[in-house]
Formats: structure tokens, sequence, C-alpha cells
């Protein structure tokens, strides 16, 4: 079955970087779009970052220029390098893809951004 898990969060203090990774298993992963998604207490779920099978990608602008995704199809793994964090980047970080319409988590990995 379809499997992502997320590592790499932890306690970073500010203008500090993490890079995240998320295994997937189950599917031909490298066919498909996989995202990072993260929410923090109290808020929505925010989109964070995206990479197509081709390799383009996304930010919204609240990331832009801090955070890159990248992945690796002969690892089965995506991952999402983050620089300049912010203390309101703290939240959980999980990566997401969705197959035949079906959207698949991890569990997330929390990162807290805080001196």
């Amino acid at each position: 079955q379809v499997q992502l898990v997320e590592s790499g969060g932890g306690l970073v203090q500010p203008g500090g970087s993490l890079r995240l990774s998320c295994a997937a298993s189950g599917f031909m992963f490298g066919a498909y779009v996989m995202n990072w998604y993260r929410q923090a207490p109290t808020k929505q779920r925010e989109l964070v970052a995206s990479i197509t099978s081709s390799s383009s990608t996304y930010y919204p602008d609240s990331v832009k220029g801090r955070f890159t995704i990248s992945r690796d199809n002969a690892k089965n793994t995506v991952y999402l390098q983050m620089n300049n964090l912010k203390p309101e980047d703290t939240a959980v970080y999980s990566c997401n893809t969705a197959l035949r319409g079906i959207p698949y988590w991890g569990k997330g990995t929390l990162v807290t951004v805080s001196s």
C-alpha cells in the first residue's frame, strides 16, 4: 500500500536551516506530483511546495526564495530544504500525493523555530 514517511524535523533557531525527507513506497513514485504541506496550531493546512514528475516546482510567496523542493526518483524520496527559517514556519510538515484522485498523507514531522 501507499506509504509516505517524513523525517528531519526538529528544533532550530531563527535563521537556521533544516532538510526534511519523505520516503515513499507502494506506487510509481517518479510518475506523480509530490507536495509538502504544513499546519501550525490553530491555522489551516498550507501548501508550501510542489514538484512535478518532470521536476517543475511551485512555491507560495510565503516561502519562495527560502524553501527548495527536490526529488530523487532512484530513492523514491522527496526533500524540502528550508533556509532562513522564521518562527512563523513552526508547524507540522507533511508530504502528500494523489493517486487517481485519492490523497495520501504521511504522519508529518514537527519543525519548531525558536530561540
